[in-house]
């Protein structure tokens, strides 16, 4: 029970790598609260939870809206305390460079995949220093470390997560908080259908096709998981500000 008595807020909870944090996560012995805002899948993974044994909690919102953040945390702490945040959340591009990119897509992207873990980890932070401490782990991307994983919009909010994480690491690591980003290649997950697909930006995919094909493997939504639930814990107790890949060593090409 490497969470036993901790309580985590997990975004994006409702499918993928946040479904499977979750779910590992309450094994574990912590309280989750589920942060989705698709109502349907979100009420999927609290029984599948709840089935298991495990303590959680949903909260029906978007990450972009600092109000529905409070709302994640104000359920936090009706569990008493908040040791865990996973800023797990996100949403893909179409692919394009930025000659081509929209600002929509733009928009999206850093609404979701920055401004949400931007928001809820200012929430957070205050209530973790006065516990002494805590642990955020936020769902980054090879595109955070590289230029050839997506398009201009996916990779520049990846980059900023980056920028987040190390700075959250270094600025609140004389409190008892550590900030750690796990770089994902490519994983087994429904994130492209948060993008209209019929959009997709083809020569573009072909450019970044050279790279994609020198994917050693892909993972499951479990093995970030996995890797989440190790930095959430004490386990890891001294490593911080690390952005750790997890990509069958695809970034070593």
């Amino acid at each position: 029970m490497r969470l036993a008595g901790k309580v985590a807020i997990i975004t994006g909870a409702g499918s993928g790598m946040g479904r499977e944090m979750a779910k590992l996560f309450a094994k574990e012995g912590a309280k989750v609260v589920a942060g989705e805002w698709n109502e349907a899948t979100l009420a999927e993974v609290i029984a599948e939870v709840e089935a298991a044994g495990g303590k959680i909690t949903g909260v029906q919102g978007d990450v972009s809206k600092a109000d529905d953040c409070q709302r994640m945390i104000d359920a936090a702490l009706a569990f008493g305390t908040l040791d865990v945040v996973c800023n797990n959340a996100g949403v893909m591009d179409l692919f394009s460079g930025v000659a081509e990119m929209d600002d929509a897509t733009m928009h999206r992207c850093f609404s979701i995949n920055v401004h949400g873990p931007v928001n809820l980890s200012r929430l957070a932070i205050p209530i973790m220093i006065k516990a002494g401490g805590g642990s955020i782990v936020n769902t980054a991307s090879l595109a955070g470390v590289g230029g050839a994983a997506a398009g201009a919009a996916y990779t520049m909010s990846k980059h900023a997560l980056v920028g987040l994480t190390k700075s959250t690491a270094y600025r609140y690591a004389g409190d008892g908080i550590r900030c750690n980003a796990m770089a994902c290649g490519g994983v087994e997950t429904a994130i492209m259908s948060s993008v209209d697909q019929s959009k997709l930006d083809m020569v573009a995919l072909g450019v970044l096709g050279k790279w994609h094909a020198a994917m050693p493997g892909t993972l499951k939504a479990v093995d970030i998981a996995n890797l989440a639930l190790f930095l959430a814990s004490d386990d890891s107790v001294h490593i911080n500000g690390a952005i750790i890949p997890a990509d069958w060593g695809w970034s070593a090409t």
